[in-house]
């Protein structure tokens, strides 16, 4: 089974109130197995446009990354966010095809 993926790129405009929205992802992260594969660090952007901060999730299936943007838990981390930072997010299945 393909793992799934969150793609995103943040804004933050506010850090402190961001922290409190990083303490409440932490628990429906847990409970959804997911993974950070990039939070943040440096980064190059040879093409196209970018924002300040990148990240990558793992989860073991698309379908628990999906179910953890949809979950209760998680919907309320939102809200703690919505107001201090722009996001671009995407929620991708994993490819586990031959590769070259």
């Amino acid at each position: 089974m393909a793992k799934g993926y969150w793609i995103g790129r943040v804004e933050v405009s506010d850090l402190e109130q961001y922290k409190l929205y990083v303490a409440a992802n932490a628990l429906p992260f847990q409970k959804y197995g997911a993974r950070f594969l990039v939070r943040g660090g440096q980064f190059e952007n040879p093409e196209g446009e970018s924002r300040s901060r990148n990240v990558v999730l793992e989860f073991p299936s698309y379908q628990a990354a999906l179910d953890c943007w949809h979950s209760p838990e998680y919907q309320a981390a939102i809200k703690l966010r919505e107001a201090v930072s722009t996001i671009d997010l995407i929620i991708i299945e994993g490819y586990d095809g031959p590769q070259p």
